[in-house]
Parts: C-alpha cells; sequence; structure tokens
C-alpha cells in the first residue's frame, strides 16, 4: 500500500479521537471517568478476542499488559478527567506536547536521531494547539490541565513501545490484547473506587457504542498499524488533528465560536503536520 494511503487510514484515527470530548460531555456527562474508561476497554476488547481467538505468549503476556496500561488505562482516565474539568477544544489541544514526547523518547529506545527541523515542527504545533486554548472564555482548569499532559506522556511512552514491541500478529489481534489487558487493569480500580453509576438510557448507550466500537475498537487498529508501518515520529504528529477535530465539532454541532486567532491555530497545527511528514525518515515498514 502507497505511504500515502497509510497515512490518510492512521490520520482518520485521531480525527475520530476528537469527537471524544463531545461525546463525553454531551452523552455521558453525569458518568464516572474511571467508569467510561473500563466500559471504553473491556468489551471492546473481549469483542476482538472472540474475532481473532489468539491469546498471548510468553513475553507478550507482560508486553500487553505494559502497552494497554499505558495506551489506555492510564491515558483514558487522565484524558476523561481533563474532558470533564476542560472545554472540549482546551481539553484535546493539552495533549499536544505528545509528538515532542515521542521524539525525546525514540532516540535512547529506538535509536533514532532528534532532527531540530522535526522538533521545531513539534513546537509549531503546539504553538497552533496555544493559539486553541488561549481562546477567549476558555475555562483553564489546572487539575484538568495536569491531567492531559500526564495522559499524553504516558500514550508517548506507549506509541514508542508500541514501535519496539511489534508481535508476529495482524493490528487486529495487537489492539485486543491491550485494549482488554488495559481493561483488566481497570476493572479491580472501579470496584474499589465503587463509583455510583447512573442510568443506563438510550443517550449514554449510543455513547458508549461510539467510544468502544468505533473510538477504541476501529480507531486503535489504524493507530497501531500505522505506528508498525511507518514509524512513531511519523504517526505521532498525526495526533493533534484529535483538537482540530474537537473544535471543528463544537463550532459545527454545539455552536461554539471560531475565532480568527483558533483559526490560525488551525492553519499552524497542519502545517506542521504536513512539515513533520517530510522532516522524518520513512521506518522500515513491519508486517
Amino acid at each position: 500500500m502507497p505511504r500515502s494511503a497509510d497515512l490518510a487510514l492512521t490520520a482518520l484515527a485521531p480525527a475520530i479521537w476528537g469527537s471524544t470530548y463531545l461525546v463525553t460531555t454531551e452523552l455521558l456527562g453525569a458518568w464516572d471517568s474511571l467508569a467510561l474508561s473500563l466500559l471504553r476497554a473491556l468489551p471492546a476488547g473481549l469483542l476482538l478476542l472472540l474475532l481473532v481467538r489468539q491469546w498471548p505468549w510468553g513475553v507478550w503476556w507482560a508486553r500487553a499488559l505494559v502497552l494497554g496500561i499505558l495506551n489506555f488505562s492510564f491515558f483514558w482516565v487522565m484524558l476523561f478527567i481533563s474532558a470533564h474539568r476542560l472545554p472540549g477544544g482546551v481539553a484535546a489541544t493539552v495533549g499536544a506536547i505528545q509528538p515532542l514526547f515521542v521524539l525525546l523518547l525514540a532516540a535512547p529506545v529506538l535509536g533514532s536521531a532528534i532532527r531540530p527541523a522535526a522538533v521545531l515542527a513539534a513546537l509549531a504545533g503546539m504553538g497552533g494547539v496555544a493559539l486553541l486554548v488561549l481562546a477567549p472564555g476558555a475555562a483553564l482548569d489546572l487539575w484538568g490541565i495536569a491531567a492531559g499532559l500526564s495522559g499524553a506522556v504516558g500514550m508517548a511512552a506507549g506509541t514508542v513501545l508500541t514501535r519496539k514491541w511489534q508481535p508476529p500478529v495482524s493490528p487486529l489481534t495487537f489492539t485486543a490484547w491491550q485494549l482488554t489487558a488495559g481493561g483488566i487493569v481497570l476493572l479491580p480500580l472501579l470496584l474499589w473506587w465503587n463509583p455510583e453509576l447512573p442510568a443506563l438510557d438510550a443517550r449514554a448507550a449510543l455513547g458508549l457504542a461510539w467510544l468502544g466500537l468505533v473510538g477504541a475498537a476501529g480507531t486503535y487498529i489504524l493507530w497501531f498499524r500505522g505506528i508498525g508501518r511507518l514509524g512513531p515520529g511519523v504517526v505521532a504528529p498525526l495526533g493533534l488533528l484529535s483538537p482540530v477535530s474537537a473544535v471543528l465539532l463544537g463550532w459545527m454541532v454545539l455552536g461554539q465560536t471560531l475565532t480568527p486567532a483558533q483559526m490560525l491555530g488551525m492553519a499552524v497545527v497542519i502545517g506542521s503536520i504536513v512539515a513533520s511528514q517530510f522532516l522524518q525518515p520513512p521506518a522500515p515498514a513491519r508486517a
């Protein structure tokens, strides 16, 4: 498959993730962050396991657990906390630091060279995101920002290790392992926390189905496939499409104001994503 097609398929994942903030606030606002993370990961992972019917073996049990925590358990809990405490566009843009951390972590873990131009592109993306964050009327809750940043760092580590640890299985199977492991880790935490879950009405069921089946099972297959074929340095900047998507959805669905500064920020973000694709050497594709 041409590299452009791989990029387009991988970019579809963060574009869909941008809807997480809209779905969480509009359909699942009364649900606890920990419960949402569990219900997003475990059912989708078990469903995929039923499809692939292939379990990890040997060292892949431990690796699937580590990746499940970094890419799902820890990341999603932080994501939902930030989504509850921050406006959708703001929460989505806090994670813009992730591509920079991927570059820094890939150097010691994967032996990748840190190119100054790639760092500048990542910083430009963060600058574009800052224009989105600093929009008039945006509420900046410190705990929400801290949660968003922590989740971004955790997923950056998960992105790099996902490239380093590539099992001889399909992206569908690899995703099933990680989703299931991440959900199982969250289960005892939820039982200990024991939140009072609201009634599962039609709106909540729709929101959970979207987050689990589309926003988790479907998109992470594309994301992990992209990491394996293109490398984390190429894939990570695509994650900046998530805040762009979130802001556009807030404008189209919720009628939120789209200011000139935000439009400039989106242009800068997209420009940094395009530039990063030319600044990162193509990684050897892995089946």
